[in-house]
């Protein structure tokens, strides 16, 4: 049977959406690996959006549930960081998991995370470290993706997010950014080590 990844993300400008969607083509690299890209819900109401200038919610990913988690064999978290932290509609889809925490469906499943930051100071480390509680408390192993991406990791030549935890972009103050090259190829490069790593779990 396919091992089963799934991306589950939130996005307001787009930028994690496009970060996802990098990390689907590395995953689906990996033989034997089948990805589904997932959508947390809102939150916000539609005239609250509008006036963030919010991006508008790709169709070709539908809403995830709860329950719908404990069908994957490795997940993969994504969401902008607000103040240091994942955005609140992630931090609400956690909060409606306690059903699963109960059972314990999640324990023992490789998880991960990619992030979005509007600027370098941003926090995108202290953001993927206190995600890090949730997936915890489920008893979840953490798969950072370290320095496996190898020297490009390590260049100081211009600017770029990610890091060992996962992958990430800066949006700027604005959200005009876009991913680069670099970031990309960071993100696509955790999709494959880590549907490598959750097809070995699988396989045990």
């Amino acid at each position: 049977m396919a091992t089963k990844i799934y991306i589950v993300y939130y996005s307001t400008w787009g930028h994690v959406a496009t970060l996802a969607e990098e990390i689907k083509k590395g995953a689906e690299s990996v033989p034997g690996v089948e990805v589904t890209i997932w959508l947390v819900p809102e939150t916000l109401p539609e005239d609250v959006l509008g006036k963030m200038h919010a991006a508008p919610w790709r169709e070709d990913h539908s809403v995830i549930t709860a329950r719908q988690l404990a069908e994957a064999d490795g997940i993969l978290f994504g969401f902008p960081t607000r103040f240091g932290m994942m955005a609140a509609q992630m931090k609400a889809f956690f909060d409606s998991t306690g059903g699963l925490w109960q059972e314990q469906s999640l324990a023992g499943k490789p998880a991960g995370v990619f992030f979005t930051t509007g600027t370098q100071g941003g926090g995108q480390e202290t953001t993927a470290l206190t995600a890090v509680t949730q997936l915890t408390h489920h008893g979840m192993l953490f798969v950072p993706v370290g320095y496996t991406h190898g020297a490009g990791m390590f260049a100081m030549d211009e600017v770029k997010g990610g890091s060992p935890y996962g992958a990430g972009t800066f949006a700027g103050a604005d959200g005009s950014r876009v991913p680069s090259d670099a970031e990309l190829a960071l993100a696509a490069h955790q999709g494959k080590y880590f549907a490598g790593i959750a097809k070995k779990f699988k396989a045990v």
